[in-house]
């Protein structure tokens, strides 16, 4: 039982990463320093990461509570 927690836990953990690293990936393509002024590097920087650490854990919240729900479904027979 606590077996499943941790390996939940581990895969859980795993998919918010990948999650956070395609957003961040995705917004790379959007041409976003374009409304940031000039010089303003690191906020940029910044601004990316934090709106790709939003999407991604939204996204990957999004999977998880996909994928709990289906377990759910047993319970259902």
């Amino acid at each position: 039982m606590f077996a499943d927690i941790a390996i939940d836990a581990i895969v859980f953990m795993l998919m918010h990463i990948i999650f956070i690293i395609l957003a961040w990936k995705a917004l790379e393509a959007v041409q976003l320093e374009r409304i940031f002024k000039k010089n303003k590097i690191v906020e940029s920087r910044i601004f990316y990461l934090m709106l790709s650490i939003m999407l991604g854990s939204t996204v990957s919240n999004f999977f998880i509570d996909f994928i709990k729900w289906s377990r759910q479904l047993q319970h259902l027979i």
